[in-house]
């Protein structure tokens, strides 16, 4: 199962993303109740959890991004977001999708955010 990760680009401190990671292949059967999150990697770092969807639909965040960055899905078209808004240059990053299902776990290619001061 493939996802497709997009909305990536380059802002200023104080703009606004919005990530988009899609699992047209996944039956929503398998989509709907799963574990989703967003990952980010930042250059010389580790990758680190930024926001989670619970099975249960409810959200945890990184303390970083807490009033900031909102996790949300749409069940309908199978696709997975992140609002991220009051962007900081310290939110630079690559940021991966990843859903958990019982079949496996699966990660988006990856999209790049660059946050200039």
């Amino acid at each position: 199962v493939q996802l497709q990760a997009s909305g990536g680009g380059s802002v200023q401190a104080g703009g606004s993303l919005k990530l988009s990671c899609k699992a047209p292949r996944m039956i929503l059967s398998v989509f709907s109740p799963s574990r989703k999150a967003w990952y980010r990697q930042a250059p010389g770092k580790q990758r680190e959890l930024v926001a989670e969807l619970t099975s249960g639909d409810s959200k945890k965040y990184q303390d970083s991004v807490k009033g900031r960055f909102t996790i949300s899905k749409n069940n309908a078209v199978k696709t997975l977001y992140l609002q991220m808004n009051n962007l900081e240059p310290e939110d630079t990053a690559v940021y991966y999708c990843n859903i958990q299902t019982e079949y496996g776990d699966f990660w988006g290619q990856g999209t790049l955010v660059t946050v200039s001061s």
